[in-house]
């Protein structure tokens, strides 16, 4: 599941690529108006393409980099094992702490006496 943080740079990264993909073809469109001759206007046709793939691709290239950084915070913490039994209750018959004067099932406290 994705992080919030990831979510948010994915959505700055699409926003940053709309205003791109935007500015490409208004120049795009304004590469076709001042052009004269039918070349021209293919070579304007072809440079918006290019703009907008390039937009694209440097969107992607970003999600990619937002995936790599979560992904190295998850996995690349170094993790220590824990030995003994954390949290586990010892085994029947196991010797009882000394310093403990219960019967093993409770605490001794003279609040309920």
């Amino acid at each position: 599941m994705q992080t919030a943080k990831v979510k948010v740079k994915d959505a700055v990264s699409s926003a940053k690529e709309k205003a791109k993909e935007g500015t490409a073809k208004a120049q795009g469109k304004t590469g076709k108006a001042t052009a004269t001759t039918h070349g021209e206007k293919e070579m304007a046709k072809e440079e918006t393409r290019a703009n907008e793939a390039q937009a694209k691709a440097e969107m992607h290239q970003e999600k990619a980099e937002h995936r790599a950084e979560a992904a190295a915070g998850r996995h690349g913490a170094t993790h220590v094992p824990l030995t003994g039994p954390h949290g586990h209750h010892r085994p029947a018959g196991a010797a009882a702490d000394p310093a403990y004067t219960g019967t093993g099932a409770y605490p001794t406290t003279d609040k309920y006496v």
